[in-house]
């Protein structure tokens, strides 16, 4: 399966090049410059695709971020410190960024005559990430298969879409994926912060793999107070909708 994987230069995207590379027949890495604040990540993207050997096309579509205003990923908006199960990482929403990359994505699989598009959308991205959700996932394939009948079929490959960010770290570890050579942090620092969704995330997901962490942190222990926070805050969300029901 001759395949095209959307590489924003992330643990998750990079872990999945390597494991297409291993598993199928990896065609090129795609990345997108959308006006992020921690676009130091393309540049990850590109060692990876230097690393594979395979091509890397990036794709500049900052009009169309600086039209999605209201994300602290692309706005003069603080990013928020804490765990993704917090109300407060709704800030890191870019609606519909999902959707447009994939749309642009699919479109250059069918010129180049690929077989599939890889995402690395995974589980914990469904709390506030409707664009990487399972029922998206699917409804998206249905509009493509409509959208290129007759042209092209391609498929959208997403292994980690029911799984963690620990299953990817362990998937990752299992296909030698270099996890210093990934960024994840969203505030784009000289190191990784520890402290925004992304960071804690990160931590998390080696430690639960049990799989050492090669980051370097400027807050290398925060992360367990952010879960311990996150949890809590899950928990009486979960209380107050069963005192309403």
């Amino acid at each position: 399966m001759k395949t095209i994987v959307i590489c924003s230069g992330g643990l998750d995207s990079v872990s999945l090049a390597y494991m297409v590379a291993a598993e199928h027949d990896l065609h090129s890495l795609l990345s997108f410059d959308y006006g992020q604040r921690h676009r130091k990540e393309l540049d990850f993207a590109a060692l990876c695709a230097r690393s594979l050997g395979v091509p890397h096309q990036i794709i500049d579509i900052r009009a169309i971020g600086a039209g999605l205003s209201g994300s602290a990923l692309t706005d003069d908006i603080d990013v928020p410190d804490g765990h993704y199960a917090e109300e407060s990482m709704k800030l890191t929403v870019v609606p519909n960024r999902n959707a447009i990359m994939l749309a642009i994505a699919f479109g250059v699989a069918a010129a180049q005559k690929a077989d599939a598009v890889a995402a690395a959308v995974h589980g914990g991205d469904h709390f506030i990430y409707p664009d990487c959700r399972p029922g998206f996932i699917d409804a998206f394939q249905v509009m493509q298969d409509q959208a290129l009948d007759g042209y092209a079929s391609v498929r959208l490959y997403t292994p980690f879409v029911n799984g963690s960010k620990g299953d990817i770290v362990t998937t990752g570890a299992a296909h030698n994926t270099p996890f210093a050579d990934t960024w994840s942090c969203y505030k784009g620092g000289e190191k990784h912060c520890g402290r925004c969704g992304t960071c804690v995330e990160r931590r998390e997901a080696f430690d639960l793999a049990g799989v050492i962490d090669p980051t370097a942190y400027a807050d290398p222990d925060f992360w367990r107070q952010a879960i311990a926070r996150g949890a809590a805050g899950a928990a009486g969300a979960d209380n107050a909708d069963k005192d309403s029901a």
